[in-house]
């Protein structure tokens, strides 16, 4: 009999990958937005009961960093309260809970990538809701994977790729920060991993594990957002189909004082992911050749007119 999947989030960049990925594990049900109201708790609690799933995967989250600095109760519903429900309702039917947090839940000003155990303290409004969202599943006491990421990139959806494209096509310079540094994490890469993890829990020691574990997966490769902007456009110049006007050394580098926003953003965003790679015998790749694919990809949809 196949596994009852629920994947919630199906739209945004994880999301639509993780359709893909839980394909091979059972009869997923994809809901989005529009399907099941993250921020209503009610709605959350009955889409769970009426799909009865043994698996839950939550790709949902709100992830307007700096408009969550004014709508802090809407992303506390959703990255908060919506993640506990969904616990308490994994626990009442003994389903294992997905859950995707962030590396915000960490301050950035330890010198060292930041390891499971390592203190929490988020910085920002965004930052506290998806703490809280992580303790509310803790406290639930349900079987789960919490997989803090970071650096989010894809071909869906909007990111910090698809903004140095359209940057660079119209301008000869820019200024990117250079003092943030973090591990792009490649959408596609996040959704294979967690399809990898979950089909080595169905036979692997861990298979029976009773409580929530948190882990790190991230792509490899540490740099700056200078630096990843600049590994962007080389690439982008290397994919036919991209006419950019912006060359990578002329992206200058400035500190975050020079650009200030609403939300504040950790400094140092590493995550050590080797507890992850330890658990499950998996190796996390370098996160640029799906850069790379990605390109390819926006590129033969431009050509296409998609």
């Amino acid at each position: 009999m196949a596994t009852n999947i629920l994947l919630l989030g199906k739209d945004g960049q994880v999301g639509w990958q993780l359709q893909r990925s839980l394909a091979p594990l059972g009869t997923v049900s994809a809901l989005g937005r529009s399907e099941c109201n993250l921020a209503d708790p009610d709605a959350v609690r009955c889409a769970v009961r009426e799909h009865a799933p043994a698996l839950i995967v939550n790709a949902a989250a709100y992830t307007a960093v700096d408009k969550a600095e004014s709508e802090a109760d809407l992303a506390h519903a959703i990255n908060a309260v919506a993640p506990g429900v969904l616990a308490e309702e994994a626990k009442r039917s003994a389903a294992l809970l997905v859950h995707y947090s962030t590396d915000y839940v960490f301050d950035g000003h330890q010198a060292s990538p930041y390891v499971e155990d390592n203190a929490t303290n988020p910085q920002s409004v965004y930052g506290r809701s998806k703490l809280a969202g992580e303790q509310a599943v803790l406290a639930a006491g349900c079987r789960a994977l919490i997989f803090r990421t970071s650096w989010v990139f894809g071909a869906r959806g909007q990111n910090f790729v698809k903004t140095i494209l359209r940057l660079a096509a119209e301008r000869e310079a820019l200024s990117v920060v250079d003092d943030q540094i973090g591990q792009p994490s490649p959408a596609a890469m996040i959704s294979d991993v967690t399809g990898l993890v979950l089909a080595a829990r169905r036979s692997g020691p861990q298979a029976n594990a009773p409580e929530a574990q948190i882990y790190h997966l991230a792509g490899q490769g540490a740099l700056s957002w200078n630096g990843f902007a600049r590994a962007i456009v080389a690439q982008a110049r290397l994919t036919p189909g991209f006419d950019l006007k912006l060359l990578p050394e002329n992206i200058a580098a400035i500190p975050t004082s020079d650009y200030p926003l609403p939300a504040a953003r950790p400094p140092n965003s590493r995550l050590d992911c080797h507890k992850l790679e330890n658990d499950f015998g998996i190796e996390l790749p370098d996160w640029r050749p799906y850069l790379a694919r990605m390109l390819q990809l926006l590129a033969l949809k431009k050509a296409n007119g998609y």
